[in-house]
């Protein structure tokens, strides 16, 4: 379910509070924007309190309420625990972006990793995974949920 990234010498984990992710503007090849990631239980805001978006609850409308934009989240890493709790890193392909959902409702301003089904490789590792995006199927449009 991607519970920390790791970007620029920089290791961020969910949990953490203000935890912030580095967004890609279009056509642009580093981060140019760090926003909060999610909303955790005791941090104030009308957002969802978690730090991710299923694919398929975007699909049907369930993030509807909110003003929500496709955004590539540019990290070298992500990090996931299994059912153990061991932490497994995995690297971000050289052009690849993890999906954001970089959501509004007012003036709070937040992004949610969106998740799919796992590789079936490390289905073993986690139930959820990051939705990683290739830069060319970003230039041509395939990236938005």
């Amino acid at each position: 379910m991607c519970g920390g990234v790791s970007y620029g010498g920089k290791t961020v984990y969910f949990p953490q509070p203000g935890a912030e992710l580095p967004l890609v503007r279009t056509n642009k090849t580093y981060a140019d924007m760090l926003v909060t990631w999610g909303r955790r239980e005791r941090e104030a805001g009308q957002l969802p309190i978690t730090g991710w978006a299923r694919l398929e609850s975007i699909k049907a409308g369930k993030w509807s309420r909110y003003f929500l934009k496709p955004v590539k989240i540019h990290v070298d890493s992500f990090m996931e625990k299994d059912k153990g709790g061991e932490r497994h890193w995995f690297k971000v392909p050289r052009d690849h972006f993890i999906q954001g959902a970089l959501v509004w409702q007012g003036r709070e301003q937040r992004v949610y990793v969106v998740t799919v089904d796992p590789p079936p490789e490390h289905a073993h590792i986690h139930d959820r995974w990051p939705r990683l995006v290739s830069e060319a199927d970003a230039l041509a449009g395939s990236h938005h949920p």
